[in-house]
């Protein structure tokens, strides 16, 4: 599923996407403090969040936690229902990213992602992870990744094999989360 997924994305451009450890991440929250942090996003409003999943009956359960935030879509619906192009793909990193001046804060956007990885801002328009694009393009590593205690996060450009994302994707089974909506999410679960 990994090879064929990065296969399918647009070649010779970068495409930065995020791999998380569902085995390593302990559901600690730093990386949506991190994020808040970096960010500046308001009391009461996150760009990522902590989900923790229980699935069977005792004594034969399976619990998968992971960190998730905006699915960086390679078929987005966010971008092609955004009615201003405030929602558009960044020519640089390939992900999705909301230009704040153009947003009227319709929610069209909200209504057409089916991973609920946006909010309205205090000041009136929709905002969402920006995969620290201010970061990637400085080639630091994102706030959640850099703060995360088990490494358990990796963002990296998804067309180049020897990034840690890419690594990481060849060597464990993942899954994509919503793969019926068709939005080619570029977030990975390893499993």
């Amino acid at each position: 599923m990994s090879n064929a997924f990065i296969s399918s994305l647009k070649q010779g451009t970068r495409q930065f996407g995020m791999v998380v450890d569902t085995v390593a991440c302990v559901g600690c929250s730093a990386c949506v403090l991190a994020c808040r942090n970096e960010n500046e996003v308001p009391e009461g409003c996150s760009r990522r969040w902590v989900n923790q999943v229980v699935e069977g009956r005792f004594p034969d359960l399976k619990m998968e936690i992971w960190s998730e935030s905006c699915h960086q879509c390679a078929n987005a619906p966010c971008v092609s229902n955004c009615p201003t192009g405030a929602s558009h793909v960044d020519e640089v990193t390939g992900t999705v990213q909301v230009d704040p001046a153009k947003c009227t804060g319709c929610k069209a956007c909200m209504t057409s992602c089916p991973y609920n990885a946006r909010y309205v801002h205090t000041d009136g328009y929709i905002d969402k992870c920006t995969l620290c694009r201010h970061r990637l393009i400085d080639g630091l590593p994102t706030a959640c990744e850099s703060i995360c205690p088990t490494s358990a996060i990796a963002v990296g450009d998804l067309n180049d094999p020897s990034s840690r994302a890419s690594r990481m994707l060849q060597l464990r089974n993942s899954k994509q989360l919503h793969t019926a909506a068709g939005t080619r999410p570029k977030f990975s679960l390893l499993v």
